[in-house]
């Protein structure tokens, strides 16, 4: 252990005189940073203030072989208990938010509650449905994040990304590649940076009301008041996920402190206690017994990092 705390301080020092002002932390508990609450910590954690402190942060790590990931607002993201040997870049602090006519350009690091916030306060419409999303618009743009009526293909003007190369370049709603969960940014894995959206106007108290009623569906069908990562599993192509997970008898079912939740059957949740284990454990219970019964395979929604 002595030797790779002294590893990661030289990697910790070397990365600091490659920036202007960013504070990097050593064991930080990833815990702290996921909707989940569970997992080990990151070697070095650092949360950049520009986006050239992350081109600088990607090319220190290609250089020095030294794995790295970019976490938004941690609400799909699981990180396993033995934590992340690498550095992990939290984009929490990138989160500016500006309006230009009809068009919204959000940093990746805003949150889509943010960015409803603005858009129901400038009567403009279409981002209604990502009100209740847990999560930051880059990593909506990624995963082409959607619910209920709508998703982000549907609103996507442009994306700044930095590509493979660590070249910052734009990319048109076509370029972005967008279909169920998937972009041509995880594709290629380019880093989401800046997306501008196109709305329309509309009426003020009409997105109010909008607003309110799927946040009540929201909170009338999940959990939101506990610790998950929102839906566990992709849709299964012709199924409802839920429903086959909860057909299977499986709703309520524990491993540990990882419950499937009560409320809708597609939610993983951590009744508090959980670890990243129990989480896991439970994810391949469920997709064992439904292949068992329906010959579905489940593919997880969320994201798996981390130590095995």
């Amino acid at each position: 252990m002595r030797c790779v705390v002294d590893n990661t301080l030289k990697f910790k020092e070397k990365l600091e005189e490659y920036l202007e002002d960013c504070e990097l932390i050593i064991n930080e508990p990833l815990k702290n940073h996921t909707t989940f609450k569970v997992g080990g910590t990151a070697d070095l954690f650092a949360i950049p203030n520009n986006y050239e402190d992350i081109i600088r942060m990607i090319d220190f790590c290609k250089k020095n072989k030294m794995k790295y990931y970019v976490l938004g607002n941690g609400s799909n993201v699981l990180v396993r208990d033995a934590g992340y040997r690498g550095l992990i870049i939290k984009t929490s602090h990138l989160n500016e938010i500006k309006v230009q006519g009809k068009y919204v350009i959000a940093q990746c690091g805003a949150e889509l509650k943010d960015v409803a916030k603005i858009c129901t306060k400038h009567s403009l419409t279409g981002f209604e449905f990502a009100c209740g999303i847990p999560g930051s618009i880059g990593g909506a743009i990624a995963m082409n994040a959607g619910a209920y009526d709508g998703e982000m293909k549907d609103i996507v003007e442009e994306c700044v990304v930095i590509d493979d190369e660590l070249k910052i370049k734009t990319l048109s709603r076509e370029q972005l590649e967008l279909s169920y969960r998937n972009s041509a940014i995880q594709k290629y894995g380019y880093i989401a940076l800046e997306v501008k959206i196109k709305l329309d106007n509309g009426d003020n108290k009409n997105i109010k009301e909008k607003v309110e009623d799927l946040t009540n569906r929201r909170e009338e069908k999940q959990p939101l008041d506990v610790q998950s990562a929102g839906s566990t599993f992709k849709r299964a192509p012709g199924h409802y996920t839920g429903k086959l997970i909860q057909d299977s008898g499986l709703k309520g079912y524990s491993i540990g402190g990882a419950q499937i939740s009560n409320k809708h059957a597609g939610f993983v949740i951590n009744k508090g206690d959980a670890t990243a284990n129990d989480i896991l454990n439970l994810i391949g219970h469920i997709q064992k017994v439904v292949k068992e019964n329906y010959d579905v395979e489940l593919e997880p929604e969320v994201r798996i990092i981390g130590e095995e």
